[in-house]
């Protein structure tokens, strides 16, 4: 049963067109609940997805609920955080607190999980210092998207991997095949594909078909449980946070 004093925690995702999208959130989500029962847990989606999160929130507020937690479902602070989701939450019933909390990266429990994906697809411990790893991310035309995401590689680098290298699906280069033909010119005995993103789509696909020279694909993050851990911990940051202003 929900706690009255728990604010809802309302996951928001995507959406895609792409049907293993919506059921890999719906399994992180079931994660979530596992980790924390007792924690009511809705999702809305921003397009292509039901159900979307003006509809949820409307739902929620109808019911009498009063404080939201809004979790983007978002690994960098890109255009769908910075205005599409403030746009959608400031248009939320007026009865309700609304919290945007943050998005999920960076965070050391992002490297775990990638780390556990790696493992999962053949690799092992002993063999980080011989092998590159492309860290492949989506892409995004926001500056500090894509900052962070190189800043993470410098980071993951220093773990114990022969080399870490970023590369976008899109909208940002080098692209997943570049980095991968990189590494095998700095001489990495193995090169590997860490998709740095949530759920399979488009863009997940694109960056498969350029890891077609690489050694090892790891699959998505997923409901990794070290994702689930943090949409908690960014959850439990967001409860004393300012409310969104509303007014719908």
């Amino acid at each position: 049963m929900h706690r009255p004093h728990s604010p809802v925690l309302l996951v928001i995702a995507h959406g895609s067109r792409d049907p293993r999208h919506a059921s890999t959130v719906d399994a992180l989500v079931r994660r979530v609940r596992a980790q924390r029962p007792g924690l009511r847990v809705e999702t809305g989606f921003l397009e292509f997805s039901v159900p979307s999160v003006r509809g949820v929130l409307e739902s929620l507020a109808a019911e009498g609920v009063r404080d939201v937690v809004a979790l983007p479902l978002l690994l960098t602070r890109a255009f769908h955080a910075k205005a599409d989701i403030p746009a959608v939450l400031a248009e939320a019933p007026a009865r309700l607190r609304v919290r945007q909390a943050e998005v999920l990266g960076p965070s050391p429990l992002l490297l775990s999980a990638l780390e556990r994906r790696l493992y999962e697809a053949g690799l092992t411990p002993a063999d980080k210092s011989s092998t590159g790893v492309v860290l492949a991310s989506a892409g995004s035309s926001d500056p500090e998207a894509i900052a962070v995401i190189a800043e993470i590689a410098r980071e993951w680098r220093l773990t114990g991997w022969c080399a870490v290298r970023p590369a976008f699906a899109s909208a940002s280069l080098p692209r997943t095949e570049d980095a991968v033909r990189e590494l095998r010119e700095l001489g990495c005995a193995c090169v590997a594909i860490a998709p740095y993103v949530l759920a399979p789509g488009f863009l997940p696909d694109r960056i498969a078909r350029g890891a077609a020279d690489a050694d090892v694909l790891a699959g998505v993050l997923g409901p990794a449980p070290e994702v689930a851990r943090l949409l908690l911990e960014r959850y439990d940051g967001a409860r004393t946070a300012v409310p969104v202003a509303v007014g719908a």
